[in-house]
């Protein structure tokens, strides 16, 4: 996919709660993911694995449930666990989201790294790249 880590925000940029939609690999929409839940910064596809890998928001950025406990897909109504990406609830029971490799740089910076490259993401930061 791609051979160098490829910068998506400032680690302060994504509130706890929070979800945001990156466009990495200019494909003109969304297709990662980031949500900061009990502290965490969790990368997911923008792909749900029910129907072809169908953008999950239903608008920009908006990729939670009410509660902000779950990840939704807005298309089929599936709800994901955020910190291992399983489907809890909807037609894809039994699957799960597609995890990214991220990296938080000493500068608090977020990157999605290559394929094939180990997660150094950590409560309250991490490894630099």
């Amino acid at each position: 996919m791609q051979s160098a880590p490829v910068f998506l925000c400032r680690d302060d940029d994504l509130a706890e709660r929070a979800s945001r939609g990156f466009d990495p690999w200019n494909d003109g929409h969304d297709t990662v993911l980031l949500v900061r839940h009990g502290g965490e910064v969790f990368g997911w596809r923008d792909a749900c694995p029910h129907h072809g890998g169908t953008p999950m928001a239903w608008r920009k950025d908006a990729y939670l449930n009410y509660d902000r406990n779950r990840i939704v897909c807005a298309a089929h109504g599936a709800q994901f666990d955020i910190e291992s990406g399983a489907c809890v609830m909807g037609p894809c029971l039994g699957q799960s989201l597609q995890r990214v490799a991220l990296t938080i740089t000493a500068q608090r910076e977020i990157y999605i790294r290559p394929e094939g490259g180990e997660d150094t993401i950590r409560p309250g930061g991490g490894e630099e790249t």
